[in-house]
């Protein structure tokens, strides 16, 4: 009998790009993609009925509330979402012995930092969307100490709203843009974290088991500025990129103002390479135009 792999947040970037290489995979594993309709993070009281019904040999948890400035006022809907749904989840996956790997970020760290951020780096999350994702991956570990948590940065894919999708629109209608050239991170291209979740999969398939928390993002250092200016360049753009300040453009929530993580050891644990984030943002780029 194939593996029952559940993934939640199908509509979301990463839960999308997973759909996109399902197809392939079709005849080893049986895969349930669910969004609130089908499963309710906000209803955290409804996931145990839910999953005891499937019997799930994995659990893929790409469901977030990712609206950033937003969860400042929606606190009650966040912490639902990325800390109480978490908790559960990680328990109904302790009880049925199912695997749960689930997404965390960046912002669990206050981004005072000046070299990249370890797996076992204190965490201190300046903004309300960090605490709940903070929150999400103690209960993930409280329930279920074989979990796997991964952190990642600044996501984006050709499907969903993002960075990339957002400057290629505005650079398509605008002369100018300013983009802030103070926060620090690594891009991460959803497809390629998307290959690293089922190469997780397979490995424990066959036997080699991890738990804990790793860091994904793909090669390099840049600032949002570097981005839009490297987005401009691949789509064949001629808008003026201008670099400001973060205090010039103030926002609800605030931002780390450096988020790079170190990845060796998903490398190592997983025996992944990871693309550099300019041959993955050529791929996306390509894919939209």
């Amino acid at each position: 009998m194939k593996p029952i792999v559940v993934v939640t947040g199908k509509n979301g970037q990463l839960g999308w790009e997973l759909q996109q290489l399902a197809d392939s995979l079709q005849s080893a594993y049986h895969f349930i993609f669910t969004d609130r309709n089908e499963l309710d993070l906000s209803k955290p009281e409804t996931i145990s009925p839910y999953i005891d019904q499937i019997r799930p040999q994995y659990i893929i948890n790409c469901a977030a509330y990712t609206a950033v400035d937003k969860a400042e006022t929606e606190q009650e809907l966040a912490l639902a979402i990325n800390a109480t749904a978490v908790g559960e989840l990680a328990a109904c996956c302790e009880k049925l012995s199912c695997k749960l790997i689930t997404i965390s970020t960046d912002y669990v760290f206050d981004g005072n930092g000046t070299s990249p951020y370890q797996v076992n780096t204190h965490t201190d999350p300046i903004n309300y969307y960090g605490y709940t994702k903070c929150l999400g991956e103690q209960l993930a570990q409280q329930n279920n100490p074989s979990a796997i948590i991964i952190r990642t940065s600044w996501v984006y894919s050709t499907h969903g709203n993002n960075f990339v999708k957002t400057m290629m629109r505005l650079m398509k209608d605008r002369p100018e843009l300013s983009v802030v050239c103070d926060q620090i991170g690594s891009p991460t291209y959803a497809a390629d974290l998307a290959q690293v979740l089922i190469k997780i999969v397979e490995l424990d398939q066959q036997g080699t088991h991890h738990a804990g928390v790793y860091h994904y993002s793909n090669a390099g250092v840049i600032s949002w500025y570097d981005f839009a200016v490297a987005i401009k360049e691949a789509a064949g753009f001629t808008t003026q990129v201008h670099p400001i300040a973060t205090s010039a453009y103030p926002t609800p929530a605030k931002r780390p103002a450096y988020s790079v993580m170190d990845t060796n050891l998903i490398m190592q644990d997983f025996d992944i390479a990871i693309p550099d984030w300019r041959s993955s943002l050529a791929i996306c780029v390509e894919r939209l135009l």
